[in-house]
């Protein structure tokens, strides 16, 4: 790019460099310089070296540049005219001393800034006043007060700014105590009746939460601007006293001050929190808008759209945005985040708005700042939209915004609900200032995607970093404790929750019932609930839940009733525990009454958990015909859920027939899931049939299908034991091998037969001679009778469905042992005490 030739015959066509092209208001600059003072240096290229030292520059011209520099905030082109500065050897007078030291100061770079200062030879009030301002900026509060107490000790004159600057800084860390150490100084040196420190004055006392002082401070001031009812307006509308808004605002408008932008809008933001019967408010405010022609300004027509979005009325939100003229990058950011912020949750529809709104800002060459990014990561989660998640990711990257809290916390969000933890990881160990919200949405990340042993170690590195999890946090790790049941870590951090005051919150006390539930002791979550004081929806389906998983059929029904009459209204999962209840109970009746109360009553449409209740409870009560026909009328006869729990009753009631042709309806749908195929070879075994079982065995290895290895684990102490059929990598295998051994022969002379027919081991441990009597719960109980007392009860928890032996085992075991033993495995609970089991063999 070249510049006009300047009327002196002896200037040339000079060459500007990419660093000067690349900011509009620095090239402005420099060809006013070039064309009116022809002294802008001539290099060919971004070398520095390449620079004509020879050429003449002056106070005037570096200082223009510098200020070009600061206005601009490239810290590179500064630093380039700098070099020149010095390669030049020019004597900077003190006036150019300071915008050199201004611009490194309001770029960030507050090293170089320092070591200017202490290189300058004379430094005045404006040297001090752009350090302590530089390191404000940039979060050093301790340093820029630091230079604060340097000046006063080397006897400089502080001046208003010097004040306003350190005020500022006491407002932003929160610091009380010494920013009326500075009001007593301001008040010493004279300058307390100035309006410019007295609206620093009461900027500071609101930041801190002093609205009191502040508002004394404002009735006791001589003089008063619109700055000074703007502060105490913004200062009221951050502690929430919103009825104290409107009075000042009114006082504002009679004292005869214009309504400012600025005014109105901290306003319109108090209407958001007013009570819903003073909502009203807001739209007065904006018939008075309107009036004065307002409505039009970017900056109020953006606080009222995000009036309304607040309050859920996303279609005036929407009108106002249509009928802005020039929507910046905060009313894109308003508008996008008001498709998420009403009280019930985002809908699809919203979420595709906030897609289509960043679609529009990217066509307009807006640059997005980091709340839009947050928000439109959360429209991507809220849809499904993973794919337009990894592309807006790829979008922050190359904006140099992925170290940022808010954006990471989404980040974690997106990859959790793609199933991805690793990169979730990544996302949140590149996130530079990890808050509280970062570590739960990390933890809760885990949690939903299994990983409950890494949930728990990072929520110790939490403990250890010092920071102080809140409720949402304690409630994810109670969930990973729930799923391992490991309940002396849950008890530790209910412990935890109690001394930090937090185990009253609802969402603690849910997540406590369903950890104590989940871990096989009821009797505990029972007296969680009854201790709770704040129950809702979630607290009760949580215990019906817990109470059909137990086998408690008729205790689960009783909390439903008592759930109705206490006037909560159930949801899809009240029911859904409902109906499991009553497929676990046997109660068809009662089941299908419930099932028609759904829909009659709660206007609740079943999804197919619902329908696969229903099944089952046909199923378990013998009636396969009438499960079948249900599977097709119901909506969902294409989903191999509702396949497979007709297919288990068919096991159960040994129709093989309807159990063939029912399996190879579910393997048609779903082609390798282990389970249909596991479930058809034990009813060919069942009924006798080896060949046909056999080719099951077969198909799967010819098909690639492997099925998960049974898995049990035991919590002994502060250690959680694992086992694997026929494992004998315990360090003390040798001792439960011997006591298994024992116990076997005991209970063969109580009437015990073993059934080796359940397809519970792969075909490797048959090759080893294994058979059902070494399954992985029976070695896992075996552990627990000989490292616990006698009078504590042994919870084992396992992956896959209790077979009939170990079942039949787990009875006998419970008798001649005179223990009670807790068995979970992914659908239900058997207790077993003295020979019989809670589901009572119907299973």
């Amino acid at each position: 790019m070249t510049l006009t030739r300047p009327r002196n015959a002896n200037a040339v066509f000079l060459q500007i460099p990419t660093w000067v092209i690349r900011t509009p208001n620095f090239l402005h600059t420099a060809q006013k310089l070039v064309c009116h003072n022809n002294s802008f240096p001539t290099p060919q290229s971004e070398n520095l070296q390449d620079f004509h030292l020879g050429v003449s520059m002056n106070s005037a011209t570096y200082t223009a540049l510098f200020q070009s520099c600061t206005r601009s905030g490239i810290l590179m082109h500064g630093k380039l005219v700098h070099v020149h500065m010095i390669k030049t050897s020019f004597k900077p007078c003190l006036f150019l001393e300071n915008n050199l030291l201004n611009m490194y100061c309001k770029c960030g770079d507050m090293d170089m800034a320092c070591q200017l200062f202490d290189r300058m030879p004379r430094q005045d009030i404006v040297s001090w006043n752009s350090l302590i301002s530089g390191y404000s900026q940039v979060g050093f509060y301790h340093k820029a007060m630091e230079v604060f107490n340097e000046a006063r000790m080397a006897r400089i004159k502080l001046d208003k700014f010097t004040y306003a600057t350190a005020l500022s800084v006491c407002a932003r860390a929160g610091n009380i105590v010494l920013g009326e150490l500075i009001h007593g100084l301001i008040t010493i040196s004279g300058l307390g009746d100035q309006v410019f420190l007295t609206n620093s004055l009461i900027d500071m006392y609101s930041k801190c939460g002093r609205i009191d002082q502040a508002r004394c401070l404002f009735d006791n001031s001589d003089e008063l601007d619109d700055v000074s009812w703007n502060a105490l307006i913004a200062g009221y509308v951050k502690v929430g006293s919103n009825d104290e808004v409107l009075k000042v605002f009114t006082q504002m408008y009679q004292s005869g001050f214009k309504l400012n932008t600025f005014a109105l809008g901290s306003v319109i933001k108090a209407c958001c929190s007013l009570s819903p019967g003073s909502k009203g408010i807001g739209k007065m405010l904006h018939g008075c808008i309107i009036k004065l022609r307002l409505d039009l300004d970017v900056v109020v027509a953006t606080a009222l759209l995000d009036m309304y979005a607040k309050i859920g009325n996303l279609d005036d939100a929407t009108r106002i945005f249509q009928f802005i003229p020039d929507p910046n990058v905060v009313t894109f950011n308003a508008m996008i985040a008001g498709c998420f912020r009403l009280e019930t949750e985002a809908s699809d529809e919203f979420a595709d708005v906030a897609l289509n709104l960043f679609s529009k800002m990217q066509k307009k060459g807006m640059k997005p700042s980091k709340f839009t990014f947050s928000s439109i990561l959360k429209a991507c989660n809220v849809v499904g939209a993973f794919d337009y998640g990894k592309q807006i990711h790829a979008q922050i990257f190359k904006n140099n915004l992925h170290s940022d809290e808010f954006i990471g916390s989404s980040l974690i969000d997106l990859y959790s609900l793609l199933g991805s933890t690793e990169d979730g990881l990544r996302c949140f160990h590149s996130t530079l200032k990890l808050d509280i919200v970062s570590w739960t949405s990390m933890i809760g990340g885990c949690v939903r995607n299994g990983q409950f042993e890494l949930a728990l170690n990072l929520f110790s590195e939490l403990l250890t970093s010092g920071r102080k999890p809140d409720e949402f946090t304690i409630s994810s790790v109670l969930s990973a404790c729930a799923n391992l049941a490991a309940a002396r870590s849950g008890e530790q951090i209910q412990c935890y929750a109690m001394k930090t005051g937090i185990a009253e919150y609802t969402v603690v006390v849910n997540s406590q019932i369903c950890m104590y539930a989940k871990s096989g002791d009821i009797d505990a979550a029972n007296l969680t609930f009854k201790e709770a004081r704040n129950l809702d929806v979630v607290s009760w389906s949580v215990m019906i839940s817990s109470h059909a998983q137990h086998g408690c059929a008729k205790e689960a029904l009783s909390f439903f009733e008592k759930m109705k009459n206490s006037g909560i209204t159930p949801n899809h999962i009240t029911y859904l525990g409902v109906l499991t209840a009553c497929s676990h109970g046997g109660l068809v009746d009662d089941g299908f009454r419930y099932f028609e109360s759904m829909k009659r009553d709660h206007v609740i449409i079943p999804n197919v958990k619902h329908c696969s209740c229903i099944v089952d409870l046909l199923g378990r009560a013998g009636r396969l015909a009438a499960a079948e026909n249900f599977i097709v009328n119901s909506g969902f006869k294409d989903d191999p859920v509702m396949w497979r729990a007709l297919l288990g009753a068919c096991r159960v009631h040994k129709d093989t027939v309807m159990g063939k042709r029912i399996a190879e309806r579910v393997i048609e749908l779903e082609p390798q899931a282990a389970a249909s195929y596991v479930l058809l070879y034990n009813i060919y075994l069942d009924a006798g049939i080896q060949l046909p079982a056999m080719k099951i065995r077969d198909l799967m290895k010819n098909r690639g299908v492997k099925k998960e290895p049974g898995l049990s684990w035991i919590e002994v102490g502060t250690t959680v034991n694992s086992f694997v059929a026929g494992d004998r990598s315990h360090p003390k295998c040798e001792v439960i091998y011997a006591k298994l051994e024992e116990m076997l022969e005991k209970i063969k002379k109580n009437g015990y037969v073993d059934e080796t027919s359940a397809f519970d081991t792969s075909e490797q441990d048959h090759k080893d001679g294994l058979v059902v009597n070494y399954h992985s719960e029976k070695l896992a109980v075996v552990l627990g009778i000989i490292e616990l007392p006698n009078s504590a009860p042994i919870r084992v928890m396992k992956n896959l469905r209790v077979c009939r032996d170990c079942h039949t085992t787990m009875k006998f075991f419970s008798k001649v042992e005179k223990r009670e033993i807790v068995l979970r495995d992914p659908i239900r609970f058997h207790r077993f005490i003295d020979g019989s089991c809670s589901c009572k063999d119907y299973w």
